[in-house]
């Protein structure tokens, strides 16, 4: 394609400049290798595209022809390698996140809003889904890079953990008198518990910490947020399983207590997630640099 598309270029260089030394000159090759592949281009062709003059070229009226599209042509090639370079540099170009309810609201805002600011041309789309789905989504290229929560068990994908958090269990006022205790399990084995649906990578993570300790748990309230989960807390409908990390409002205004039990559940990570083999978006990896600074 490079072989081809030299001659043409040149062609629109002399027809530009209608001069071979000014065209050899803008294009930083020497006068006789213009003439020459003019030359060839015009046998290639089987027409003539230039009458030489005292003063330089002009365009025969094949050559017209033959310009008017050629110059469409290489304008909309350095358009689009304008562009291309644009997006390596950020000054265009979209950004797809994938990332749930929770994480976005409580984690990713300030980073998106500071890379917004250092890139206020690139084009971002939040993606909101199940984890699962969000995996989906990044096989599929329906999105550049994902924020989950981790542990993710597919070979597919990178994972980068960018911060730590912890689940903890919370209540009201309504179970003031379990404040200050240290608890077994089975004391709560009469106490409502409230927790996210079983779609969620949350209560899946939960869950099967508990089962390895030998605990089950059957929530009486299944709720698709974590917000609804600490409100449903505060007014008193149970106790609730929440990431301390993003319940640090409701705990610092006393309308939920942390209750400790003789079994912490580990801390588990927030990674950013990839496809492997595959190179990030040039947004993507600065998105990236951004969470990781």
């Amino acid at each position: 394609m490079k072989t081809k598309l030299d001659p043409y270029r040149i062609f629109n260089q002399v027809a530009l400049e209608k001069s071979l030394s000014k065209a050899a000159g803008k294009l930083f090759i020497s006068q006789p290798a213009v003439s020459q592949i003019i030359t060839q281009l015009e046998n290639d062709l089987k027409v003539r595209l230039f009458t030489r003059t005292p003063k330089g070229v002009v365009l025969t009226k094949e050559g017209e022809l033959l310009f008017e599209y050629v110059n469409a042509g290489i304008n909309l090639i350095e358009k689009g390698e304008k562009r291309l370079n644009d997006s390596k540099n950020l000054y265009e170009g979209e950004l797809r996140i994938g990332v749930g309810d929770t994480i976005a609201r409580y984690y990713l805002i300030d980073y998106l809003e500071k890379f917004i600011k250092i890139y206020p041309q690139l084009k971002i789309r939040i993606i909101n889904r199940t984890t699962m789905e969000l995996t989906a989504l990044l096989k599929s290229g329906e999105i550049d890079i994902a924020v989950l929560n981790l542990p993710i068990g597919d070979n597919s994908i990178e994972i980068v953990p960018t911060s730590q958090i912890q689940d903890i269990l919370v209540a009201g006022k309504e179970f003031s008198f379990l404040k200050d205790k240290t608890l077994d399990f089975e004391d709560l084995q009469n106490v409502p518990f409230i927790m996210l649906d079983n779609r969620s990578k949350s209560r899946e993570y939960v869950e099967g910490y508990l089962n390895s300790q030998g605990i089950s748990i059957s929530p009486e309230i299944e709720l698709g947020s974590h917000d609804l989960l600490l409100e449903l807390a505060r007014i008193g409908l149970g106790i609730a399983f929440v990431v301390k990390e993003y319940s640090g409002i409701y705990i610092e205004n006393e309308d939920v207590f942390e209750i400790r039990t003789n079994i912490e559940i580990p801390g588990r990570s927030i990674g950013i997630c990839h496809l492997k083999d595959v190179s990030m978006s040039p947004a993507a990896e600065k998105f990236v640099e951004i969470l990781l600074d």
